[in-house]
């Protein structure tokens, strides 16, 4: 027989560093479906899982605009889709603060909000030594991203050392099509690539990728810690991990057409009172890979379709419960929703076409072949989905790079009674400014100069086409920029400045500027 693999990775990825500034864009909410298909699994239940869904999307380069874009919202719920691009690291990534937000310098933070999704776009989403942490939160989607190297010792340190980790009261969360690894286990300073506790509830992992690790991740932070559950694992890729793939204290768990690789000391460790339906997945080159160990405190299972090909299984005994040669089931397991299985024989092939970030989101449908997204959902991995010719792109859609407005200043001439100068930066579509009467200003300012080159207006809905006739002034000068007609985008040769205002010099009734959006270019 082939011995299993029994050595974890030595060599460290390299760091690579985003030498940018922290950098937002704001683009059309049509985009807002960016997360492809939709939830499946446990993440289906209590309401469902829609992460943004119909909010604000956002473009994010650096961890400081993902946070910044948590931070601009009107409010800790509402929805927002943010779009990743690049790496993200200890160095582009900052504290920022905000009635909307409670984050954090060291880690990627979504605690105390809901209704929020983190796709990777473009090149990818690389979270490098930085852990995404959810807490006491809900409705969340990350999909399409890759997390690595993340460290509870040495330095740097992030999230405890969780790629992602989820704690107190978190619920509806769906990780998606991404790549969780690390390069080694607690000695070398990692902790788990997925880790679940404090009352985590409707959690799905699917289509990823969890390598190179000494824990692959955990629901329950201890025996007592039986309030986490209702979790469904499928059409994973565990590989050379030396235990929990996933560890179970209480609760329930489906696993599902995952495919393990060399489970090196121990698998789906069910202990503590837990229950986990364990259908149809592939277990290679690996030992122990179900059962209960550690502890004398069992837990069950409900096995079925599985195959196991080179699968080493220890004696019993003691605070070690194997469930194999031979795994028999010993409860059963009531599934809520509906699913269809691949046949366990194909699953090494459909995951290795499936599973992991960049890998265009294709799925299965239960037919052994990975199936590409409906085709009405745009691919994360095409820089500009609505751009059906990237080179002639579309006037109105809103210019790359950073926006400036968030973070700035703003004031104008008499507003309308309800409205608020601050409304045309805070990122959100359903708050805007509007003048006194017809005409008026509303100006962007900054406590040093900034380079400018582009603007977009975008009015609210049910006002577009509003706005007529226009100037845009540099104010520290009085030169007017540009004018024409009609809000979008409109540019103009760069310059620099502390103040631009948008003047309206003409409108068929009172206008309504959602959003004054600056650009450098």
């Amino acid at each position: 027989m082939r011995r299993p693999v029994a050595l974890r990775l030595q060599a460290a990825l390299g760091t690579l560093a985003l030498a940018a500034a922290a950098g937002v864009v704001l683009t059309m909410p049509e985009t807002a479906s960016a997360a492809a298909g939709g939830a499946t699994g446990y993440a289906t239940q209590n309401g469902g899982t829609t992460g943004g869904a119909g909010g604000q999307t956002v473009r994010a380069t650096t961890g400081t605009a993902i946070h910044q874009a948590l931070c601009g919202r009107a409010s800790s719920s509402t929805p927002i889709v943010i779009e990743v691009e690049g790496t993200i690291n200890h160095g582009n990534t900052s504290k920022v603060s905000g009635d909307s937000c409670n984050t954090a310098a060291d880690k990627i933070e979504l605690k105390q909000v809901s209704n929020i999704t983190i796709v990777g776009v473009g090149s990818g989403a690389v979270f490098d030594q930085l852990g995404i942490h959810i807490r006491e939160s809900s409705n969340i989607v990350i999909q399409n991203v890759t997390v690595r190297n993340v460290k509870k010792s040495g330095s740097p340190t992030s999230n405890g050392g969780d790629a992602i980790g989820m704690e107190s009261d978190v619920r509806n969360v769906w990780v998606d099509h991404s790549t969780l690894e690390a390069s080694g286990g607690e000695s070398e300073g990692y902790d788990g690539l997925f880790d679940m506790k404090d009352n985590t509830q409707y959690v799905t992992l699917s289509y990823s990728v969890l390598r190179n690790s000494g824990r692959g991740g955990l629901i329950g932070s201890s025996e007592s810690d039986r309030s986490n559950g209702y979790v469904t694992f499928h059409h994973n890729l565990y590989e050379n991990i030396d235990s929990r793939a996933p560890l179970l204290r209480g609760g329930t768990a489906h696993m599902y057409n995952n495919h393990y690789v060399s489970l090196n000391k121990s698998g789906i460790n069910s202990r503590a009172g837990a229950k986990a339906k364990v259908d149809n997945n592939y277990f290679e080159d690996s030992k122990d890979v179900l059962g209960t160990f550690y502890t004398d405190e069992a837990g069950s299972w409900q096995v079925s379709g599985n195959i196991f090909d080179n699968v080493t299984w220890s004696e019993p005994g003691g605070d070690n419960n194997p469930a194999g040669p031979n795994p028999q089931s010993n409860t059963t397991v009531s599934i809520p929703y509906s699913y269809s299985l691949d046949d366990a024989s194909c699953v090494p092939s459909v995951v290795s076409g499936t599973a992991g970030a960049n890998k265009g989101l294709k799925v299965s449908d239960g037919s052994c072949t990975p199936q590409s997204p409906d085709p009405t959902d745009p691919d994360p991995t095409d820089p500009d989905p609505t751009d059906p010719d990237p080179t002639d792109p579309d006037p109105t859609d809103p210019p790359s790079g950073t926006n400036l407005s968030i973070g700035a200043g703003s004031d104008g001439s008499s507003k309308a009674s309800g409205t608020s100068y601050g409304n045309v930066r805070d990122g959100d579509m359903s708050t805007y400014w509007s003048p006194s009467g017809t005409t008026g200003s509303v100006s962007v300012k900054w406590s040093s100069a900034r380079t400018v080159a582009k603007i977009n207006i975008r009015e609210a809905s049910g006002s577009q086409g509003t706005i007529g006739s226009y100037r845009v002034l540099n104010h520290d000068t009085g030169a007017v920029l540009a004018s024409g007609s009609g809000a979008g985008v409109i540019a103009f040769s760069p310059v620099s400045l502390e103040k631009i205002t948008f003047e309206i010099t003409g409108a068929s009734g009172t206008p309504k500027v959602a959003e004054f959006e600056t650009y450098a270019g």
